[in-house]
């Protein structure tokens, strides 16, 4: 087995990095939770920044012969143990901050669609001839 520990470095920083996102992913469930855009889109963009870093460092792994070799040889076996596990916990964390997505989503198109309700039921009159006639049609306005 090698002792080739020239990837050692660079593994720890996607550690860290990944330990970062799964940081940036729980302030992310929080601010979804509090309804706060300006912060959502704060965090969103700290957040595409870390991917894109993983993701060249995963690409510098992938071009590494030398790293398939000793990964191979099962010289990195713990730290990307670590590695998977962290990853893993940061997809599960992402999969229900798209679930509150979506749900807030469903809430604000309820909300709409209660809204032009009422609207349509309070702007609501009748013409000379005892027919109903309501909502932006009744200032010749069409959808």
């Amino acid at each position: 087995m090698s002792t080739d520990s020239g990837h050692l470095p660079q593994l720890q920083k996607q550690l860290e990095q990944l330990q970062q996102l799964e940081s940036i992913i729980d302030s992310e469930k929080a601010i979804l939770q509090q309804q706060d855009p300006a912060k959502l889109t704060e965090i969103s963009e700290l957040k595409n920044q870390l991917l894109i870093d993983i993701q060249s460092l995963d690409q510098q792994f992938e071009q590494s012969v030398q790293f398939k070799q000793d990964k191979a040889q099962g010289v990195y076996a713990d730290i990307l143990a670590e590695i998977e596990k962290v990853l893993l916990s940061c997809k599960e964390k992402n999969l229900v901050n798209g679930q509150i997505i979506q749900h807030s989503e469903l809430a604000v198109e309820r909300m709409k669609t209660t809204l032009l309700q009422n609207h349509n039921k309070s702007s609501m009159t009748y013409d000379s001839k005892g027919k109903t006639s309501g909502g932006l049609s009744s200032l010749g306005i069409k959808a």
